[in-house]
């Protein structure tokens, strides 16, 4: 292996990994919030909420990411709206957003649901209105619950975001194909993407762990 080339385009790793991180951030944090909101849908006495909210759980986990994110940049065009390369990231923190999202609603409606209903009848015969009782009691110990799983959801996030380079967004995957087309290594730029996730990754897993077995100690 030759890695002779690092040194003159050592730079276009660094721009593609700000940039997938970035879209990481984003993508995780919206993902959260909607993903939350779905949940409650999920979990809800109404019926019309839940069966949207299955519907589209159901059609974001059976479906591509690839064929989402072509749907969501082609169908919203979102670079004419906002211009630029910038309307690009944007339909993919939507896309990468709304997929994961699918996916952390399962995670909190099963967190939730593990929670021992009696807590919610103790809670409810001190006087505590449902929203007072899930945001003090339910949600707490279900968050210490699911946070192994949204780990995970975290990393598979950073992964699968290399696939927003198909549509020309310049983050990691795309400036590593980009130096093994201009330096004709097919296998060494490759090598550094690879490390280069792999850090991110086990970065955020660290970090987490360690933020769980805070948890764990405040029990």
């Amino acid at each position: 292996m030759n890695f002779e080339f690092l040194p003159k385009y050592y730079n276009f790793f660094i721009q593609g990994t700000k940039y997938t991180i970035l879209i990481s951030f984003f993508s995780v944090l919206l993902g959260i919030v909607f993903g939350t909101i779905l949940s409650l849908m999920r979990i809800s006495n109404n019926k019309i909420l839940k069966m949207i909210s299955t519907s589209y759980i159901e059609f974001m986990r059976g479906t591509p990411l690839m064929v989402q994110l072509f749907i969501i940049y082609y169908g919203l065009d979102v670079s004419s709206i906002v211009g630029g390369g910038f309307g690009d990231i944007i339909s993919g923190i939507i896309t990468l957003s709304l997929n994961s999202g699918a996916y952390v609603a399962e995670i909190i409606r099963s967190g939730i649901q593990a929670v021992d209903k009696g807590q919610m009848e103790a809670a409810r015969s001190l006087g505590m209105p449902y929203n007072m009782a899930m945001r003090y009691i339910i949600y707490p110990q279900a968050f210490k619950n699911i946070l192994p799983a949204l780990v995970n959801e975290f990393i598979v996030v950073i992964k699968e975001s290399s696939i927003v380079s198909i549509i020309g967004i310049h983050e990691l995957m795309y400036n590593a194909d980009t130096v093994r087309g201009v330096t004709f290594r097919a296998f060494e730029p490759l090598i550094i993407a690879a490390l280069i996730y792999f850090l991110l990754t086990t970065s955020l897993s660290k970090v987490l762990s360690k933020l769980e077995g805070r948890l764990r100690v405040s029990d």
